[in-house]
């Protein structure tokens, strides 16, 4: 059984995920440039290498070829869209939680947390996914060498021009895919690591920053062992021209499996993986000292 250290307050949840979403895309984001890319990279003509032969490469081509900004392309979208959807992914959790509460002071099973985060991936899904649209375009407009968006809001106007709100939102059931399951072994890793990390006799709201970092590091690196294949797909049928993918998500699947087998769907595993620790370690480790503050500055919220 999980341990709920105080009631649950979904609206303080709220506000410190959002400052725990902040922290994540700022020290995670030249990681996910480099993923993005080594998704959605060309598959390369016969007899020629590949644009990028594995992380450290596309890391290092994209350094050399564009300086430090080339590893924080696209991170406008994020972070406009990160602060409030990571304050509705843990208002969701905190809002799943109280759900299934019959006490303010009910413990949940891990089965229970595992559902509460489930309902946070499906909060989460209407604002990521035209960030993830964008940041994607953005993301790989670069290593093509094409300028045709000149920053978020351009792109999201012009998808808009081009498609109406289809084209803003395309991609979604594929990061509804991918952040629901996902979502639910994120939240349940962490709290099941809070738990076994916090001493006899001790509560978990009195761990030390080590533990909440090692705790979030790990429950991110469960979280992308589940979203990496539909992550995969939703890169490559986001940044695909119009009318490429006509059956959406099978058709990309498919093509991947019958190109380049089933190891495609595990393309940027590395990269993640190097994000995956250092990016949620730091939003939990913000959500938890905005969470401390909040119960400081208002008990009764």
């Amino acid at each position: 059984m999980a341990k709920q250290p105080q009631p649950i307050s979904p609206f303080k949840n709220f506000f410190a995920g959002g400052f725990g979403g902040v922290c994540l895309v700022f020290v995670g984001h030249p990681l996910d440039t480099i993923k993005v890319r080594l998704q959605t990279q060309p598959k390369p003509q016969p007899g020629q290498p590949p644009l990028y032969s594995g992380t450290f490469d596309c890391f290092r081509k994209t350094l050399v070829g564009e300086g430090v900004r080339g590893l924080y392309r696209g991170m406008a979208a994020p972070i406009i869209g990160v602060t409030p959807m990571f304050a509705v992914c843990f208002f969701g959790f905190g809002l799943g939680k109280r759900l299934q509460q019959r006490k303010p002071d009910d413990a949940l099973t891990y089965p229970q947390l595992f559902a509460a985060g489930m309902l946070s991936g499906v909060f989460t899904t209407v604002i990521m996914a035209p960030g993830e649209r964008i940041k994607c375009l953005l993301q790989i407009q670069a290593a093509t060498g094409e300028t045709k968006y000149s920053g978020s809001l351009d792109c999201a106007r012009q998808l808009y021009r081009e498609a109406g709100i289809r084209g803003v939102y395309k991609g979604t059931v594929l990061t509804l895919m991918r952040d629901v399951p996902a979502s639910g072994m994120y939240f349940m890793t962490y709290e099941w690591l809070k738990n076994i990390l916090t001493p006899e006799g001790k509560s978990v709201s009195d761990l030390s920053v080590p533990r909440i970092l090692f705790a979030g590091g790990l429950a991110g690196i469960f979280n992308w062992a589940v979203a990496i294949p539909p992550d995969v797909l939703k890169s490559r049928f986001q940044t695909a021209p119009p009318g490429k993918y006509p059956n959406g998500f099978r058709d990309v699947l498919r093509e991947l499996i019958r190109e380049e087998g089933v190891a495609s769907l595990y393309k940027g595993f590395t990269a993640v993986m190097i994000r995956a620790f250092p990016a949620n370690a730091a939003c939990f480790l913000g959500f938890e000292v905005a969470m401390k503050f909040l119960n400081w500055i208002a008990p009764g919220l």
